[in-house]
């Protein structure tokens, strides 16, 4: 099963890392990765932009409206996904607790199954 860990944390904290502490997060980080992706069941991962460089288009009964910046304002902000293929959700959850051990402050992981779609005409 293809499970999309969703990584929320205070961007303001995580983006006021100096160099080194940024560094050192992402070599725990890296060092709770590496099994996963050893094995071939890691996917891409990512982080994102702080949300001032987001964008957010929302549909109501009108024309699309396009507003600057993230839709929901909240403390914890998406601020980063992995996507892993393990057999079950323990497998995820266990994932997700090594992360949070390994990353300071206090940061949230949301799991999500999800199915690929590959649009017609699109590479597989």
């Amino acid at each position: 099963m293809l499970y999309a860990i969703l990584c929320y944390a205070n961007e303001e904290t995580v983006f006021a890392w100096s160099k080194e502490e940024e560094a050192a997060v992402m070599g725990r980080l890296n060092a709770v990765q590496e099994p996963l992706a050893r094995a071939g069941k890691l996917g891409p991962t990512g982080r994102l932009m702080p949300t001032t460089a987001a964008t957010t288009v929302r549909k109501g009964k009108d024309e699309p409206l396009v507003i600057d910046g993230p839709f929901a304002e909240t403390k914890e902000a998406l601020l980063g996904f992995y996507t892993i293929d393990v057999e079950t959700l323990d497998e995820a959850i266990a994932f997700s607790k090594e992360l949070s051990a390994v990353n300071p402050g206090s940061t949230s992981y949301e799991i999500r199954p999800f199915y690929v779609f590959h649009p017609k005409g699109s590479p597989a």
